[in-house]
């Protein structure tokens, strides 16, 4: 009986695994066996055999990676496909950009963050709810024709958003984004390149003033980050590399609400404004850009202004995939889910196997805003709730999801920043150095693993001993 058993896990697990990678198969009829239904039915969790369901997760954002790394995959076949194979701490990307942190220190890889998991590096293209299945293609380079079809008995949609351009012309062809690391490698080596043409013979002051204007289009904070992490790159780094070129220097940020961080309390918004006039940042407020061409940039009003390097961040725009699922959406093209994060269908009824988390997605009658603390908390939120879920118990007798807000940063330049807290349901706000210290201290112990708290500080300690890594990488 006992030899019986194990021939039946280990037959069981062979047929599981080979319709895992050639799923076409599961189609076909496996007569005379008794251990046929365990393949081709779509019941993987039954007691007689005990077998895992499997959980399907879109993204590798902030809310897919808490998931990932707390979800028991004891429990589930965990399943994770994303055209990233890391994590970005986001909050510090800005810093990358300019040298002040190194790439490597603001990411994870996804495979050293969760056991006994299979990850396909591939973008969704298609999700058919009625057959739970994902259509997904291959996002390797050489390997783009490679499609196939992945099952899941529960799907998790966290595959976020993208960059908001609002139909601007030019803008995806011209502007440089912040979303990721090549982004980020992309800014710093066009900073850089800017000032190189601006030393190139026979060029002209009007033109040096043209590649030297750095313009953030956004007063959110990115917009205000890259700013401010772009002027102390420029005054402390590079203006000893190209001192006859301080003069031609612009930074500019363009924002069309009428003032910048309008998310913070108006005070800090009001510190960050004078500290970047200070610096000699130009904020224009209240300007809309009309087109973006490939070294001009045409404002309302009939205004064109010169520029080296653009940086968009204006915000957040629905992911395509979601428009895709002919679920409603919100107002601002998002899933909506219930307290328990199940995507809602049109009906109003929950998707008991259908989850959404992150950008892409809000809870009915309670809505936030995109930001990665909101999406860290639903990540571990959910994770905790398919945990007990497994466990055996009921997914409604356990809370729903709840918003803890913890406080909102910035960083505005010269080792000073913006601080909004809750302490004791309390708001607290700080400015200047203070402030800084917290900012600094707050995403170092955010950092989600040991090797970047080493890295980060050290890094941190080498930029402010030696300053900036000024190398162009290719």
């Amino acid at each position: 009986m006992i030899e019986y058993q194990l021939y039946f896990f280990s037959w069981s697990k062979f047929v599981n695994g080979f319709v895992l990678e050639f799923p076409e198969f599961s189609k076909l009829p496996m007569i005379g066996s008794r251990m046929s239904l365990l393949a081709i039915s779509r019941k993987y969790a039954t007691s007689a055999t005990n077998v895992k369901e499997r959980l399907v997760i879109i993204g590798t954002g902030w809310a897919g990676f808490k998931l990932l790394s707390k979800i028991d995959t004891k429990r589930y076949d965990v399943v994770v496909v994303s055209p990233r194979n890391y994590f970005v701490f986001t909050p510090l990307l800005a810093s990358t950009c300019v040298g002040t942190l190194e790439y490597r220190a603001v990411t994870e890889p996804i495979r050293k963050h969760a056991k006994n998991f299979t990850f396909f590096q591939s973008k969704c293209e298609q999700i058919n709810l009625e057959k739970r299945q994902l259509t997904i293609r291959s996002a390797l380079e050489d390997a783009s024709y490679d499609e196939h079809i992945v099952n899941f008995d529960k799907l998790v949609i966290c595959c976020g958003a993208l960059t908001q351009t609002f139909g601007i012309p030019g803008v995806k062809e011209n502007a440089c984004f912040l979303k990721d690391i090549g982004d980020a490698r992309k800014i710093r080596n066009r900073i850089l390149d800017c000032f190189e043409k601006a030393k190139q013979p026979n060029v002209t002051e009007e033109q040096q003033k043209g590649f030297l204007n750095f313009v953030a289009v956004g007063g959110g904070p990115t917009g205000v980050e890259f700013s401010a992490e772009l002027h102390d790159f420029i005054y402390e780094d590079l203006s000893k590399m190209y001192p006859e070129l301080m003069s031609k220097v612009t930074i500019t940020l363009i924002d069309v609400a009428p003032k910048i961080l309008t998310n913070f309390d108006a005070s800090l918004s009001d510190y960050a404004a004078k500290k970047f006039e200070r610096s000699g940042i130009k904020i224009r407020t209240g300007t809309k850009v009309l087109e973006l061409g490939k070294e001009e940039i045409k404002l309302h009003g009939g205004e064109n202004l010169k520029y080296g390097l653009a940086v968009w961040a204006t915000g957040l725009a629905p992911n395509p995939l979601i428009q895709s699922t002919n679920l409603p959406l919100d107002p601002a093209k998002r899933l909506i889910t219930d307290g328990y994060l199940r995507v809602l269908d049109k009906d109003n009824k929950a998707l008991d196997n259908v989850f959404a988390l992150g950008d892409c997605a809000v809870v009915k009658d309670a809505p936030l805003p995109q930001t990665a603390q909101i999406a860290n908390q639903k990540g571990l939120f959910l994770a905790r709730t398919l945990n007990n879920t497994a466990k055996g118990k009921q997914l409604e007798s356990q809370p729903v999801f709840s918003y803890k807000e913890i406080g909102s940063l910035a960083y505005v330049g010269d080792w000073k920043a913006i601080a909004s807290l809750r302490i004791r349901d309390q708001k607290v706000h700080k400015a200047g150095f203070q402030a800084w210290i917290l900012w600094r201290y707050a995403y170092f112990s955010m950092s989600v693993s040991w090797r970047n708290k080493v890295l980060i500080p050290i890094y941190w300690l080498v930029a402010s001993i030696f300053g900036r890594n000024t190398s162009r990488f290719q």
